[in-house]
């Protein structure tokens, strides 16, 4: 069969910075740090990450109250970030054929203060009666998805990808095949995540976070950096549309980039280390998917969180792959890991240098670490004409995930 196109339409995302992708973008051209010491955080004993990059809630009562109920904070981003990438897109839902219309908004999990709140509520008498009728759909696994779909009346394709820090893009990714095998015609593609001591414990536990810049967080996180400690969590949402690429050039709709390629591999090595060979094997894939040769790859987003073992082995397996031709950066300096919704977050920002010919740097990149040498680090704003960009995305559970995608030519 032949396989459809599928082009990117509209972006939308929720950050540290505020809410909308201007907004983002300001914060990154400016070089301004997102992250800052949490209030109270003290108080969880064993916590030695004390810092976050958190989102101010704003204008979530546009929400409907009768929708908004079901919502946790990771739900009002995502479905914030959602109308805005439909406004951006032109998408007006009204005349769509919502059975064509779905979303795939992915997370490492459900509502973390709503799964937190309802354990404190229950677990002192064991008495289940005290939990709110509400509080379930904060707390399931797919309640970006759902929560989204349902303010937004979606009757499509609904999917809640769960593979930690790679959720997004797997989101993107699903996204791409639906459109391209002809399932749906629209997609809202993304994540979103929220921020609480409970999360940064989970990487606090494994010593993944950074802990020695509690008293000076705008030097943390650390990506490639030879003072690197380890990431800092971040929250917020990033949707973008997925549209059939006829269908947006019928209805002259504005066309940031074509999805070329994905590609997804595991490592089946470590439950928790990252692993050269198989982000080796998910570029190389990822461009075979897409059909292009390496030296056609003008950027690469890397994941880069600020760990020391997975910045080696990503910077590695970039040398391998690229060498030292292609231009990497990454944008968790500026407003931390978002986690499942950094591949999003960070693509919407990518996209957007593509659009400007411009090369974000790696904030918080002072000395580059000589394991992560051998690549061509971003560490000042480039001018540079931008055709294709390669997306990393890569999680706990040796969960690898890359996105290839160029812009259309006129």
């Amino acid at each position: 069969m032949m396989l459809r196109r599928v082009v990117i339409t509209g972006i939308g995302a929720v950050t540290p910075y505020g809410n909308g992708v201007a907004k983002l973008l300001q914060g990154i051209e400016e070089g301004r740090s997102a992250v800052q010491r949490m209030a109270g955080w003290e108080s969880y004993i064993g916590l030695r990450s004390l810092v976050g990059a958190p989102v101010t809630l704003q204008d979530e009562k546009r929400i409907p109250r009768h929708k908004r109920r079901s919502m946790g904070r990771m739900s009002i981003f995502a479905a914030q970030a959602a109308d805005e990438a439909l406004s951006d897109a032109g998408i007006v839902l009204e005349q769509e054929d919502r059975w064509r219309v779905g979303c795939v908004i992915g997370s490492t999990m459900g509502s973390a203060k709503s799964i937190n709140d309802a354990f404190e509520i229950m677990l002192p008498d064991k008495d289940l009666s005290r939990l709110n009728s509400t509080m379930f759909f904060q707390c399931m696994s797919h309640t970006a998805a759902v929560n989204t779909a349902q303010y937004l009346e979606l009757n499509g394709a609904i999917m809640a990808p769960a593979a930690a820090c790679a959720s997004a893009l797997h989101a993107i990714g699903t996204g791409y095949d639906l459109i391209r095998l002809g399932r749906q015609d629209v997609l809202l593609c993304g994540g979103a995540e929220e921020l609480h001591p409970t999360v940064t414990g989970s990487f606090d536990i494994v010593f993944a976070t950074s802990t020695k810049y509690n008293d000076c967080p705008e030097k943390t996180p650390r990506p490639f950096d030879r003072e690197r400690d380890g990431l800092v969590c971040g929250e917020g949402s990033g949707i973008l549309v997925l549209e059939e690429y006829e269908r947006a050039l019928r209805r002259k709709a504005r066309i940031y980039a074509e999805i070329k390629g994905f590609s997804t591999t595991a490592s089946g090595m470590h439950v928790s280390q990252s692993n050269k060979a198989s982000m080796v094997a998910c570029m190389h894939r990822a461009l075979e998917d897409a059909g292009i040769k390496k030296d056609d790859v003008d950027y690469i987003n890397a994941h880069a969180t600020a760990t020391t073992q997975g910045d080696q082995e990503e910077a590695e397996a970039i040398a391998e792959v690229f060498g030292a031709e292609v231009p990497v950066s990454s944008l968790k300096g500026y407003i931390g890991h978002t986690l499942g919704a950094s591949g999003a977050v960070e693509l919407a920002a990518t996209l957007n240098m593509m659009e400007r010919s411009v090369l974000y740097p790696t904030r918080n990149l002072e000395q580059v670490s000589p394991e992560c040498a051998g690549i061509d680090h971003v560490l000042t704003p480039r001018k540079k004409e931008i055709t294709t960009v390669l997306k990393n995305g890569f999680a706990f559970g040796g969960i690898n995930a890359a996105l290839v995608c160029r812009k259309i030519e006129a």
